[in-house]
């Protein structure tokens, strides 16, 4: 199911993905639970080539715990965290799936960081790797 499409909260940036996704995975990292605001961070890893941005992003340089570069690109105007890019995989942005305007496609396939997942957090069904998979 390609050609999925979505974008930040006031609309000032929007995408769209021309490709199926690589991965689907939870993040229960604390930095993407800090970015996030949330519990955890829905993310669907596509090739890079195959996304097209409308509009600009501002880009805050993280750094995993492994010391590898994480890129977290957001609006400037509302804040809504949109992607990230990893050092560890050049090829591949990682879409903040709750931007996606069908979330529905959404099926995660894997947990990562689930060592520091919130106690009341338990996604049923779906394998778990106390930190990235290795």
């Amino acid at each position: 199911m390609a050609n999925r499409e979505g974008g930040c909260l006031c609309g000032a940036v929007r995408y769209g993905i021309a490709a199926e996704p690589v991965m689907q995975a939870v993040c229960h990292c604390r930095n993407c639970q800090k970015q996030a605001g949330s519990g955890w961070s829905m993310i669907m890893g596509v090739p890079a080539a195959a996304l097209a941005v409308s509009g600009e992003v501002k880009t805050y340089a993280d750094h995993g715990d492994s010391g590898g570069e994480v890129l977290r690109q957001f609006c400037p105007a509302c804040g809504s965290p949109l992607f990230s890019r990893v050092s560890a995989a050049p090829d591949l942005v990682f879409i903040k799936a709750g931007t996606l305007d069908d979330t529905s496609q959404f099926t995660p396939q894997l947990q990562f960081w689930t060592d520091s997942k919130q106690h009341w957090v338990e996604i049923a069904g779906v394998p778990g790797f106390a930190r990235n998979p290795g």
